[in-house]
């Protein structure tokens, strides 16, 4: 076979063109090709069983807080000061969800929040060291890079010094939050207040230079342009290639229900084109994350055969999403059950994509 389908078959590296010729082609085209790339970017894996196993992780989402001043024009979750409902949590609020946590057998938190204004350096370090000295075995993800960006401004801070002090207090690792699209027209528009593609995109490399690892995300959807989404591709790709610190790639949709941005919710045929063209594009991120939460567990099984090999994560807790009109539950149970039908071995794992055995799946509901 030759030409641009060759090219792809063979895992050759495609070019901005070539993805935007790829993103016209039929679904079920591109759905294939990015599933032969899976195959080829998995085979070695766990002593050459890749191809067939498809990972998980138990973990939980922890919002310390929902109070932001960025106003995000795509968020139904953030609040001001002045609003009844805004919150902080206690560090004796956060150990009881991690209690649960480590209950059913989990590894991991996600800790984010908003732009927290008054919240000190001492503050989050003293949550760190806490957390880091009670909980060793759970690795904590956590503060996306708008965040670093924002502890920078208010603590007074270069950025490496910020995050050298997270990763001393007990930082594992960065979630990809935050960043939508990394085109600034768009972020203007959308987020005017969060720091631009640039500011991102340091943050992540000053975090790897460090040795932290990173996952990449897109939120696509509302106001950018399909060649938009391959050029925050092309960002992604080229930041891999100097520092190699992403683990995994994970796209979705923009989910507009009570939120201030107006935009018809993309259907899931285009959620599936783009996870399959990151698959193809993105040849040097070994992994791709299905994102059930906003497509729901159906079409989350349906995006294995477009190039993912992790079925996210089972989200004790989501806020976020779910704040914007979508909310899918799914068991470690109910996740094995989807990955089997569907052809694959299920495993757990953790941050590092390294198989683990802790969860039983009849325990977590």
């Amino acid at each position: 076979m030759s030409g641009l389908e060759g090219k792809v078959l063979a895992g050759e590296r495609i070019g901005l063109e070539e993805a935007f010729e790829i993103y016209q082609w039929p679904l079920a085209r591109i759905g294939e090709a990015a599933h032969v790339r899976r195959d080829l970017a998995k085979g070695k894996d766990y002593e050459g069983r890749g191809k067939e196993v498809v990972t998980y992780m138990v973990d939980r989402n922890i919002n310390y807080t929902n109070v932001c001043d960025v106003y995000c024009k795509f968020c139904a979750f953030y609040r001001t000061e002045k609003d009844a409902d805004h919150y902080v949590l206690s560090q004796d609020q956060i150990d009881r969800k991690i209690d649960e946590l480590v209950a059913v057998g989990g590894n991991q938190i996600l800790l984010q929040g908003g732009h927290h204004p008054k919240l000190g350096l001492e503050w989050y370090l003293n949550l760190l060291r806490h957390l880091r000295g009670k909980y060793p075995q759970v690795n904590i993800h956590g503060f996306s890079p708008p965040e670093f960006n924002h502890f920078a401004e208010v603590f007074g801070m270069k950025l490496e010094e910020v995050i050298e002090k997270f990763r001393e207090a007990g930082l594992g690792s960065i979630p990809g939050g935050g960043a939508e699209i990394l085109v600034d027209r768009v972020r203007q528009k959308i987020a005017p207040r969060k720091c631009g593609s640039d500011a991102w995109l340091r943050v992540m490399e000053i975090a790897h230079g460090m040795g932290i690892r990173s996952s990449a995300t897109m939120m696509f959807g509302h106001v950018e342009t399909p060649a938009e989404r391959i050029e925050h591709l092309q960002r992604l790709r080229d930041l891999q290639d100097r520092t190699g610190g992403f683990t995994a790639f994970i796209c979705w949709t923009f989910q507009p229900e009570h939120t201030v941005l107006k935009a018809e919710k993309t259907g899931s045929h285009e959620y599936l084109r783009m996870q399959a063209l990151s698959r193809i594009f993105l040849d040097n991120i070994p992994n791709v994350q299905s994102s059930w939460v906003t497509q729901g567990p159906a079409m989350g099984q349906v995006a294995l055969k477009f190039g993912a090999n992790d079925f996210g994560s089972l989200m004790m807790e989501e806020n976020v999403v779910s704040s914007a009109g979508t909310s899918f539950r799914l068991d470690v149970k109910e996740m094995r059950r989807l990955i089997q039908e569907a052809g694959y071995e299920p495993r757990q794992r953790n941050n590092e994509y390294e198989l683990v055995e802790i969860a039983a799946p009849e325990l977590v509901a």
